[in-house]
C-alpha cells in the first residue's frame, strides 16, 4: 500500500456539479462567486456566507441536492474508491459542501461519517435556513489543510489529496502527494502546481496503490 490516507474533494471532483450552484438554481452571480473562489481570486470566507444568504436554501432543497449528487458521480469514481477501500486505504471526504447533502453520497461510497468533513447547515422547525456552522475550518482559506493535519496527527502513514480547486491545492504542504483533478473543471493554477494532474478518476490508482 503506497498511501494510508486518500482525501478527496467532492464538488467538481467526485461529482460533476457544484452543489451550491445547483441550490442557487443557476443564479449567475452565485456561480461567478463560486468560480472566483475555486480559482483563488476571492478568499473563500468572503463568499461562503454571502452565497448562502443569497440562496437561503430550505432543508427540502438540501435533501434534493443529496439525490442530485448521487446522479452526478463522475465516471470511474465508484470503482476507484472501492479499490482504495479494498486496499485498506482510509478514504476521507474533505469539502466545503453542505454536510446534509454530502451524507448520502458518502454512504453510497461506503465512507463512514467520521471520515466525512463538510459544513453543516442549521434550519428552523419549518425547515427554513438559519445559518451555517461558523466554527468550521472548511469555510475559510487554509481550512482543508487544517482538517487533513488533524486527521493525520492521529494515525501515521502517507497521505494524498485529490481535488480540482485552489482550496484543495492549499492542502499540498500537509500531504505527501497532491493530485489535481481536471476531469470536470480545468483550473490552470491547480494544473501548474499539482505534483500529478489527471483528467480521469481511473488514472488515480496507478499513483495511490501498489
Amino acid at each position: 500500500m503506497k498511501y494510508r490516507f486518500v482525501f478527496f474533494d467532492v464538488d467538481s471532483t467526485l461529482v460533476s456539479i457544484e452543489g451550491i450552484d445547483v441550490l442557487a438554481g443557476g443564479n449567475p452571480e452565485v456561480a461567478k462567486l463560486t468560480d472566483a473562489a475555486m480559482n483563488g481570486e476571492i478568499p473563500l470566507d468572503e463568499v461562503y456566507g454571502r452565497r448562502l444568504e443569497m440562496i437561503r436554501p430550505e432543508a427540502e432543497a438540501v435533501r434534493a441536492l443529496g439525490q442530485t449528487y448521487l446522479q452526478s458521480i463522475v465516471d470511474g469514481a465508484e470503482e476507484t474508491i472501492r479499490a482504495l477501500r479494498e486496499a485498506a486505504v482510509q478514504v476521507h471526504l474533505v469539502t466545503a459542501g453542505i454536510a446534509q447533502a454530502i451524507a448520502p453520497l458518502a454512504e453510497h461510497f461506503g465512507i463512514p461519517p467520521r471520515a466525512v468533513h463538510a459544513v453543516a447547515l442549521q434550519f428552523d422547525r419549518e425547515g427554513r435556513y438559519v445559518d451555517f456552522d461558523r466554527r468550521s475550518f472548511l469555510t475559510r482559506p487554509g481550512g482543508k489543510e487544517l482538517v487533513v493535519r488533524d486527521v493525520r496527527a492521529r494515525t501515521h502513514g502517507k497521505a494524498a489529496f485529490v481535488g480540482d480547486g485552489v482550496s484543495d491545492l492549499e492542502t499540498r504542504p500537509s500531504v505527501d502527494l497532491f493530485i489535481g483533478f481536471g476531469g470536470v473543471c480545468r483550473r490552470e493554477r491547480v494544473r501548474e502546481n499539482a505534483e500529478v494532474y489527471v483528467t480521469s478518476m481511473r488514472e488515480l490508482l496507478a499513483y495511490l496503490v501498489d
